[in-house]
């Protein structure tokens, strides 16, 4: 049977799928190993489909415009930092390695495959090392009224920035009995720390921030 030709573009954008999936799911990103096999075997059919029927590829803007839609699912916001643009992006890169390898250029998915993991694997580490993402200390001092369990929720904002808390003092503050005050030590970059203060200062309760305080500022 004709369709039985195919069976080698099938299982090319199987395998390129499964790679870039493997990448994200060490990452451990919402959409991993499942979901990427799936979208590049998904595209390959539709191409090898469009092929055989058709004659040519007019699926294939469709399937460009169905995983976009896949795709904008992936992306939230949350305390004004968008996530997931990455998995969206790889998601829709591994429907076009699907495309091509069920288009049967053999050469052309391999390379955008070997692309994605130059992108991923050795230009990231790099813009680490940039001036702007450089990890920096700080010091932050957060009064907040007491009793209203926010510890946990600052915390929180402060991970979701990408930071990490090195220390926390816990201290009783000498201003109103009914509020308390920390100081933080966190490593991050200084928009990430930036952001992070920003975010802070929105949280309900929260009534002073003072970055890179010393500890015995009030």
């Amino acid at each position: 049977m004709a369709e039985l030709s195919f069976l080698p573009q099938l299982g090319l954008a199987v395998l390129l799928s499964l790679v870039v999936g493997m990448e994200r799911e060490f990452r451990q990103k919402q959409a991993g190993i499942r979901t990427h096999v799936l979208v590049g075997l998904g595209a390959a059919v539709f191409m090898v489909v469009s092929i055989i029927q058709f004659g040519d590829s007019r699926i294939a803007a469709q399937i460009v415009s169905g995983v976009g839609f896949l795709g904008a699912g992936l992306i939230f916001v949350r305390r004004d930092m968008v996530r997931g643009l990455t998995t969206a992006a790889s998601v829709w890169l591994v429907a076009a390695i699907g495309m091509a390898a069920g288009a049967g250029l053999f050469t052309l998915a391999p390379a955008i495959t070997a692309g994605y993991l130059l992108v991923t694997l050795v230009i990231k580490p790099l813009t680490r090392r940039m001036p702007h993402a450089r990890s920096t200390r700080h010091t932050l001092m957060i009064r907040y009224q007491d009793g209203r369990g926010l510890l946990r929720t600052i915390i929180a904002v402060i991970a979701e920035h990408g930071m990490k808390v090195s220390n926390l003092q816990v201290r009783d503050s000498s201003i109103d009995p009914a509020t308390q005050e920390i100081i933080l030590q966190i490593d991050g970059s200084p928009n990430a720390t930036d952001a992070a203060v920003v975010a802070l200062n929105r949280i309900p309760g929260v009534l002073k921030i003072r970055l890179n305080a010393k500890p015995d500022e009030g």
